[in-house]
């Protein structure tokens, strides 16, 4: 198990794995450890990591001269970019 070793002010001095017994026999504050409740993602940090992601998608697209629709691809792109400062972010995504 882990524990979380406390002084006498009740202040978490160090973390340890070990067995019951042995924290009981050599601490006096100690306290079982829980892991953190991982916090879920904002609205904006999901709609930010989908727009990197297009963003990533369309890199080589933007860079190939003579890639299709590559007109419409940089015009997506400086839409994903100029999206999050817009008054529809998170809501609306852009859409190619």
């Amino acid at each position: 198990m882990k524990y979380n070793i406390k002084d006498a002010s009740g202040n978490i001095t160090n973390t340890i794995i070990a067995d019951l017994a042995f924290v009981e026999a050599n601490f006096d504050y100690y306290e079982e450890w829980v892991a953190p409740t991982p916090e879920e993602p904002t609205a904006e940090e999901t709609a930010r990591l989908w727009r990197n992601q297009e963003l990533a998608t369309t890199d080589t697209a933007s860079q190939t001269q003579d890639w299709p629709n590559r007109d419409n691809i940089l015009t997506y792109r400086t839409a994903l970019r100029n999206w999050p400062s817009t008054s529809d972010f998170p809501e609306t995504r852009p859409e190619l």
